[in-house]
């Protein structure tokens, strides 16, 4: 049976050639990169080019990337570094309600610590608003967190609008951007941004390793202590082939995005047209235009998400409702529901996430079956006869439903 991976949101394969950089600091360069030996200076150099090729990825420089275990971890010394080390100017912050939970999560711990956030709504396509993000700063706002390109619908936001309007207004501006690095070009300096969230598992790197980009100038407090790592940022021993594979996937990815944005994107506009075209009751959910090169995702009417995917996985078909953290819950996507739909059509999500291992065969063989697939859970759905071809819930002019 073929075996087809359509879930780079939530993971990708290691590259080969960051894999042989990770094995060769395992076995053969393993030293410690606080030691004065041969053995640590060499790791301690692995460290400082990896460093090189990460803010090179950013345009940022070197002594601004802060190497951290994740996304998540980055997000938290983000939002609770700055919290807390501005608390004295001020305690108010701005993000979004479609954030990942990372951003949410620590969001909801800094209110228990006396900080206001204010979630602020997207519109139909999850997008900011740019004026909202102005009528919500006061002058106790110092700092705004709105996410580079949603992970779910892939939605990319007005990142250097906001970063704009953040410095105007003397605010920092951070941007979890998990879901873009590698995969869609970012310019620190350009889009105004102050902090920036990276996971190296989202560009063919490693598990386990990821980084913060903090602007210098910047005031932003450890969170985590111990020793003096990361110019006492983040203490812990340094995950050194972790950083490097990092280094390596930041280097790759730079060389060839151009060609592996042009790659996926053709092989997303095919997945879309086709599904909108050949299966009634669908919603694309996201930008039509101004989303991530590999995300499409949609919402079928009367059909339930999980049976989906646990249809298309008996097809050898790999694919998502949503966020991989948050695959467990029964709940429908917190993404989808501030987006206006409701819980019903939100539960018919799916996420197809492409990578530049992907082939247009691949995409045949999904859009042969998929069809068939949605057919036969309607036609189980005691919502599908009543109502499929009357009244389709959650109406909207400009939802992008398509129905016979």
């Amino acid at each position: 049976m073929k075996r087809i991976y359509f879930d780079h949101s939530a993971t990708t394969p290691i590259d080969r050639r960051v894999a042989e950089v990770v094995l060769e600091h395992m076995t053969e360069k393993f030293g410690n990169a606080s030691s004065i030996h041969s053995f640590g200076r060499e790791a301690r150099k692995a460290i400082d080019e990896a460093r090189e090729k990460v803010a090179a990825l950013l345009n940022a420089e070197s002594n601004e990337i802060f190497f951290t275990s994740g996304g998540t971890e980055g997000d938290n010394l983000a939002l609770k570094g700055v919290a807390y080390a501005n608390r004295k100017k001020g305690t108010h912050i701005i993000t979004s309600a479609i954030e990942h939970h990372a951003v949410l999560h620590t969001c909801e711990y800094l209110e228990k610590q006396g900080f206001t956030v204010t979630y602020l709504p997207v519109d139909e396509y999850g997008m900011v608003r740019v004026e909202d993000v102005a009528k919500a700063i006061t002058d106790k706002t110092i700092l705004i967190s709105v996410m580079f390109a949603n992970n779910e619908v892939g939605t990319i936001q007005p990142i250097k609008e906001i970063g704009k309007l953040a410095r105007e207004k003397g605010v920092y501006f951070h941007t979890d951007a998990v879901q873009a690095v590698g995969n869609y070009p970012i310019d620190v300096k350009d889009m105004n941004i102050d902090l920036l969230t990276l996971a190296g598992h989202k560009f063919h790197g490693p598990k386990g390793v990821g980084a913060l980009y903090i602007r210098r100038g910047v005031r932003v407090e450890a969170i985590q202590h111990g020793g003096g790592h990361e110019r006492n940022m983040r203490a812990g021993t340094e995950n050194v082939p972790g950083i490097v594979g990092l280094g390596k996937a930041a280097e790759i990815a730079q060389s060839e995005l151009n060609s592996k944005m042009a790659h996926i994107s053709a092989l997303r506009d095919r997945i879309i047209g086709e599904v909108m075209a050949k299966i009634p009751h669908t919603k694309l959910n996201g930008h039509p235009t101004q989303r991530l090169p590999g995300n499409a995702n949609f919402s079928f009417h009367f059909i339930e998400g999980e049976s989906l995917l646990l249809n298309l996985d008996l097809k050898g078909i790999a694919a998502s409702s949503g966020s991989a953290c948050t695959s467990g819950s029964l709940d429908p996507s917190h993404v989808l529901l501030a987006m206006g739909l409701t819980h019903e059509v939100a539960h018919g999500s799916l996420r197809v996430t492409l990578g530049r291992g992907n082939t247009k065969e691949e995409v045949d063989y999904f859009l042969e079956v998929l069809p068939a697939i949605i057919q036969r859970l309607r036609d189980m759905s005691p919502l599908y006869g009543t109502s499929a071809h009357t009244k389709v819930s959650n109406p909207c002019s400009d939802c992008h439903v398509h129905a016979h």
